[in-house]
């Protein structure tokens, strides 16, 4: 049987995070695990080239971190009552920063949203779950918005 002591649960802030807390809620009460929500903020590294001052970039970078550990501190007081948790806000691209996560914090389950990207975006960006699920040594457990 396995054992779940840690999970980690990757969300966006999006409508639909609350219901991918909802599961990893679930699965965390009833193995008594610890969980650690993790926001991926962009880096925005990529735009140093388009005669942008990278201090400008930096400074925005910031603010967007600063905003989210604030919803953060929201999100994990509203959505995971009673449980061990842990919130944590990184920059970088989600699915490199998802799986270097779960590697780096032995965690035993992986809990995510799907936004379903269709036609050309998903030809041009990939779907972050799909590579997660595909590269992750841990489970993954997928949650489809309704």
């Amino acid at each position: 049987m396995a054992d779940v002591k840690k999970i980690l649960c990757a969300v966006d802030f999006s409508d639909y995070s609350p219901m991918v807390a909802e599961y990893a809620s679930m699965i965390a009460r009833c193995s008594d695990a610890q969980v650690v929500v993790l926001y991926v903020a962009p880096s925005l590294s990529q735009y140093v080239g388009f005669h942008v001052p990278p201090s400008s970039i930096e400074s925005f970078v910031g603010e967007i971190v600063t905003g989210a550990e604030d919803t953060m501190n929201t999100f994990v007081a509203e959505n995971f009552n009673d449980l061990k948790v842990e919130g944590r806000v990184v920059t970088g691209y989600p699915a490199e920063e998802i799986l270097t996560l779960s590697e780096a914090e032995d965690i035993d389950m992986v809990v995510m949203g799907t936004h379903g990207r269709k036609g050309i975006d998903r030809i041009l960006f990939g779907s972050v779950a799909e590579k997660v699920v595909k590269n992750s040594a841990a489970p993954v457990l997928t949650v489809r918005p309704d």
